[in-house]
């Protein structure tokens, strides 16, 4: 079982979870306990090393997979997870930050925060003296990636080498994620991506170093019929995000002929199938058919989160020192 303790009584030095690079070393290790924790939850048994143990739950996008999961995940792991919305804190009133970490730290165990801004999630980090999780911001989403890695695992009987994930549609912050987590595990990763909307260079550099270790490419272009080619899994996303309702219009122009269709699915490799992070906007970045056919881990994806979230708890949640008497 992972964890982060150093020692019986030395407490581990606090870590955080902003980007899936951070967990690149780990990430083999977790995806496995995942899967464990996965088969140990349908045999009804729950281990419980977060007994005693509270997280915070700071949300200021909506949310349904990524509440869901960490709430039930914390409660399965014997933990207790409090829900709060920005506007009913007094972060919603004008208070800084740092303040907020500084408090929460002396309350919580860990902080669970989905933001706008991926500069506010590290400055609530910098501050907080107990990990904090991203649960998604506008530059990466971690936590759904990992689900995504653990679901590939699963789909390709425990091999990632061999493989090789498309991803079509916006360069946004789970294909940023994406391209990191598939470089570390060794996946390689072609994306179909219009012009202007492609991920930011920093993300490709630190992924360079990730894919030459393992063997791997990870590849841009234009064409999705390009991308999907030799292909064994086919992934997308939203077109707009949240926080970008007001580019509606110009994205749906900028993103015609980039949907997942079977038509699409055909051109991938035998035996591929479709992923999607949800919510899906049906009709738009993926298909009726696509979503409720056969050809597709969706719901596994979805199923994933929960398993995943609950060894990223694990890891980063240290358990209470023993008392000694």
């Amino acid at each position: 079982m992972m964890g982060t303790s150093t020692g019986a009584g030395t407490p581990a030095k606090k870590r955080d979870l902003l980007s899936i690079a951070a967990i690149a070393t780990e990430l083999p290790g977790l995806l496995a306990r995942a899967e464990e924790l996965k088969r140990l939850r349908a045999a009804g048994q729950f281990p419980t090393p977060l007994r005693n143990r509270s997280v915070a739950m700071i949300f200021e996008k909506p949310s349904t997979r990524t509440r869901s999961s960490f709430e039930i995940g914390t409660q399965d792991l014997g933990g207790h997870a409090v829900y709060l919305s920005p506007s009913e804190m007094q972060l919603g009133r004008g208070e800084t930050i740092a303040d907020t970490a500084r408090v929460l730290s002396r309350y919580y165990d860990a902080i669970v925060y989905r933001s706008f801004r991926w500069q506010d999630e590290a400055e609530l980090a910098r501050w907080a003296s107990v990990p904090v999780i991203n649960a998604l911001d506008d530059r990466e989403h971690p936590c759904q990636v990992v689900a995504d890695l653990l679901t590939l695992r699963e789909r390709w009987n425990r091999r990632f080498a061999g493989h090789r994930l498309a991803y079509i549609g916006d360069g946004d912050n789970v294909c940023n994620s994406l391209i990191l987590g598939c470089a570390i595990v060794g996946i390689d990763f072609a994306a179909a991506i219009p012009e202007g909307f492609r991920p930011p260079p920093d993300i490709l550099a630190t992924a360079a170093p990730f894919a030459q270790r393992a063997g791997v490419a990870t590849r841009i272009v234009l064409d999705p019929k390009e991308a999907v080619q030799g292909a064994d899994a086919v992934y997308t996303d939203v077109w707009v995000s949240m926080g970008e309702e007001a580019e509606t219009a110009r994205r749906q122009v900028a993103f015609q002929g980039y949907s997942v269709t079977d038509s699409l699915l055909d051109l991938a490799n035998p035996g591929a199938f479709a992923m999607h992070d949800l919510p899906a906007h049906r009709g738009l970045e993926i298909t009726d058919a696509v979503m409720d056919g056969t050809r597709q881990a969706i719901w596994d994806q979805a199923e994933n989160r929960l398993h995943a979230q609950k060894a990223i708890l694990e890891f980063f949640v240290p358990p209470r020192p023993s008392s000694t008497s």
